[in-house]
Parts: structure tokens; sequence; C-alpha cells
């Protein structure tokens, strides 16, 4: 790390010097890191730092090397950066977040300096979870969505999500599915045209939850792809990288429920003036339009990939079924 970077560290925990504990992980395509620092002489023991640095060739796991795909890397971390220096204030203690120490932009390189979430209690990572730990991290997803009901996203994706068509056309042009990428941009239009708009988390996968040891207490990460959209492109994400095909149609209903008595909830308190009966309707119609949308991608990216299952594909087939029905 230069020592620009390390001097920005230091100042903005007030440490007077500091060691690198461990590399937490390396950033998709060899984009950065994020690494673990414990600090001396400063109240704050530990910073999470994802420091990005561009390089000069891009080392795509499945072979997604573009000047479109760098671009959208890119811009997902001036997002990233916006998200904290902006809008991440505005989550509380129902949807926690990182606090960010600092922001700092220099050359080809950005460092953003974070809160050690493992330190302040939520150490655990989940590769699956209890039925109850599911519910806390839709109730998180609920409250997020109802902070930023209605607000426009200043800064961020206009329309969140990493598949979100317009940035993805390559992966639109290798889809072979003919019928499903003729309905690509009526199942994008139907979501976005959606008269209940919120923020998104845009990759709200479980790897992205940060649990408390006993479960209860949850904390996100990783807003690369925060932006516009309709709250169901995050419970249909979270729902599949959480369940299998069996689970996904048995548990849905149960899911949906829930969802939606945690968002009027959070509505209420938060003193949001929505008619959540007419926000309800829409947005569990719209539940397996976003299914369709991310399985439209899926399916273009990786078609071997394990998420491609009959579910889906089922899922899919009703959607593009509805709207032909309707457009005819």
């Amino acid at each position: 790390m230069n020592i620009h970077f390390k001097n920005i560290i230091l100042e903005s925990t007030g440490a007077t010097d500091l060691c690198e504990i461990e590399m937490i992980q390396s950033l998709w395509s060899g984009y950065g890191k994020i690494l673990r620092y414990e600090l001396q002489g400063s109240k704050v023991r530990s910073v999470v730092v994802k420091h990005v640095c561009v390089p000069n060739q891009g080392k795509h796991p499945r072979g997604w090397n573009t000047d479109l795909s760098h671009q959208r890397k890119l811009k997902s971390y001036q997002v990233e950066t916006a998200w904290y220096k902006q809008w991440s204030s505005y989550c509380d203690n129902s949807c926690r977040v990182p606090k960010c120490f600092a922001l700092e932009s220099h050359k080809d390189e950005v460092l953003m300096v974070l809160e050690d979430l493992d330190a302040s209690g939520y150490s655990e990572r989940r590769a699956s979870v209890s039925w109850a730990e599911m519910k806390g991290c839709l109730e998180w997803l609920a409250n997020f969505h109802a902070i930023f009901m209605s607000k426009k996203p200043e800064n961020l994706w206009k329309i969140g999500t990493y598949w979100h068509l317009d940035t993805r056309p390559d992966e639109l042009e290798e889809l072979s599915d003919i019928k499903l990428k003729r309905a690509a941009s009526a199942i994008d239009n139907e979501l976005n045209n959606s008269p209940f708009q919120t923020f998104v988390h845009g990759d709200a996968k479980l790897a992205n939850f940060c649990f408390s040891p006993d479960g209860k207490n949850i904390s996100a990460v990783d807003f690369q792809y925060v932006g516009g959209g309709c709250g169901m492109k995050d419970i249909a994400y979270f729902t599949g990288s959480c369940l299998d095909e069996y689970n996904c149609e048995r548990l849905i209903p149960e899911i949906l429920d829930f969802y939606f008595e945690k968002l009027k909830k959070a509505l209420q308190v938060k003193q949001k003036s929505i008619d959540t009966n007419s926000l309800e309707e829409n947005w569990r119609m719209l539940y397996p339009v976003a299914w369709a949308d991310f399985h439209r991608f899926l399916k273009g990216w990786s078609p071997g990939h394990w998420k491609l299952n009959t579910y889906s594909e089922q899922i899919s087939r009703e959607v593009i079924n509805q709207l032909k029905e309707r457009n005819n």
C-alpha cells in the first residue's frame, strides 16, 4: 500500500500505526483486495480496507474480458464510493451497514476504510441458513427498501443489480433461449415501470450478509450495484441464493408473506406515505418477473450454472406467456 493511503487510514481512525492481519478476499477479476488491518494507538482496534487497483489485464473467471465489462466494474466502485459518502448514513440498526471511516481516490486506485464487522459482533458467514436466519435477512431487506422508498438514486446506478439488461448486452447476445431473449426488454420494462421504486442492494446474496454468532443480528456488505428498482429483484435473488428449487417453490408464499408484513411495518415506522396494499399487490405480481429477469442474465452468462433449474425455467415460461397474452 502506498504511503498516501496508509496515512489516510491512520488519520481517519486516529491510529499511530497499522499492520496487515489478513487478506479477506481478492476482488472480482483481479481488481484489488479486501484486507483487514490491526490498528495501534486508536480506539478502533481494526478496520477492513477495500483497495481497488485497476489491473492491466482483467482475468474474468468466465472469460468476459471486454471494455464494457471493464467500464461496468469501474463504475461499480464509483457507485460504492458514492453509496458510503452520500447514502449509507440513512441506514439505521434495522438494516445495519458498515461505518465508513474514509474514502479516497488516487490515480487508478480507490480506498475504502470500513468498520470491521467481525470486531463489531457480526463475525459469522453462512453457507446455509435456518428459517429464522433467512427471516432476519428478509427483514433487513424490508427495512432497507422502506428507508429508500421513492428516493432518487443520485450518483448510484439508475437501475440497480449487477445483471440489469442495459449493462449486459454481451450476455443477451449469447443467450440461446430465443423466447426469453425476445421477452428480455418486456421483462425489464415491467420491473422499471412499477409505480413503487426504491433502492435495491443489487447483489443481495447470502454471502453478502454478516451474522452475529447467535444468528439474530445481521449486517450487509458489498454495495457496488446499489441503485433504483423494484424490491422484488433483491427478494428473488436472495431466495435463489439460499434455497434449492424444491424449497424455492414450496416456501415462496411464506417468504413473501413475511417480507410484506415487515415492509408494511417498516414503512409505517419510517412514516412513508405509501399505499401499502397497492404496493404489495404490484410487487407480488412482479416477483416472478424479477426471477425471470435474473434467469435471463444467468442463462446468457453461464449456460451451465447450477442455479439454472426446472423451477427457474418454469417461472420464466409463465412470465413470458403472461406478457405475450397481455400484448396480444
